[in-house]
C-alpha cells in the first residue's frame, strides 16, 4: 500500500550516494584536527619516520619492508596529508562559524549594554537636576541661624517698648 503524500508541502530532494550527518562528521573532523595539531602527534610521527628510515637503511636487504627507496613511507605520508588537510579545513570552517555566531552575540550584548548605560546616564542627569533644586541641610541650618539671629534682634528692639510701665 502506497503512502499518501501531502501535496501542500514541497518534495524533499532525494540524495544519491553516501548519507551522513554533517554535524557528526564535523565533530569527527574536529577531533582529528585536535589530534593532528598536537606536539605529541608530531613527535610520534617524527619518531615513526626516523624508525622507518633507520630500519630500511641499517638492516639487511631481506629485512626491508619498503622495497623502493622509501616509496611506501612517501605514500603513507601523502595519504595522511590528503585526508588531514580537508579535515582540518572543515574543522576550521566550523570554528569560524562558531566564532561568527559568538561575535554576533557579543555585538548584541554590547549594544544592549550601551543602551542601558545611556539610559542610566540620562536618569542620573535627571536626578542631579532634581537634586540641584533641593535645599541641603547646610543651607537650611544657615537660614535657620539667620532667622534666630533676626528674631533675637527684633526681640531686643521690641522688648523695651513692650515692657510693663511702673505705676
Amino acid at each position: 500500500m502506497k503512502r499518501r503524500e501531502d501535496i501542500s508541502l514541497p518534495r524533499q530532494r532525494r540524495r544519491v550516494g553516501v548519507h551522513y550527518q554533517p554535524d557528526t562528521f564535523g565533530q569527527f573532523s574536529e577531533s582529528i584536527a585536535r589530534t593532528l595539531g598536537t606536539a605529541r602527534f608530531l613527535l610520534f610521527q617524527s619518531f615513526l619516520c626516523v624508525a622507518w628510515l633507520v630500519w630500511n637503511v641499517v638492516t639487511p636487504d631481506n629485512w626491508h619492508f619498503d622495497p623502493n627507496p622509501f616509496g611506501v613511507l612517501t605514500l603513507a605520508l601523502s595519504l595522511q596529508a590528503a585526508y588531514a588537510a580537508p579535515l582540518i579545513l572543515l574543522a576550521q570552517n566550523r570554528q569560524e562559524d562558531r566564532d561568527r555566531q559568538q561575535a554576533e552575540v557579543d555585538r548584541s550584548v554590547a549594544s544592549r549594554t550601551q543602551a542601558d548605560t545611556e539610559f542610566l546616564a540620562r536618569e542620573l542627569a535627571a536626578v542631579r537636576l532634581a537634586l540641584a533644586d533641593m535645599v541641603t541641610m547646610d543651607e537650611l541650618r544657615d537660614h535657620l541661624e539667620k532667622l534666630v539671629d533676626s528674631v533675637g534682634e527684633l526681640t531686643e528692639r521690641v522688648a523695651p517698648q513692650v515692657a510693663p510701665q511702673p505705676e
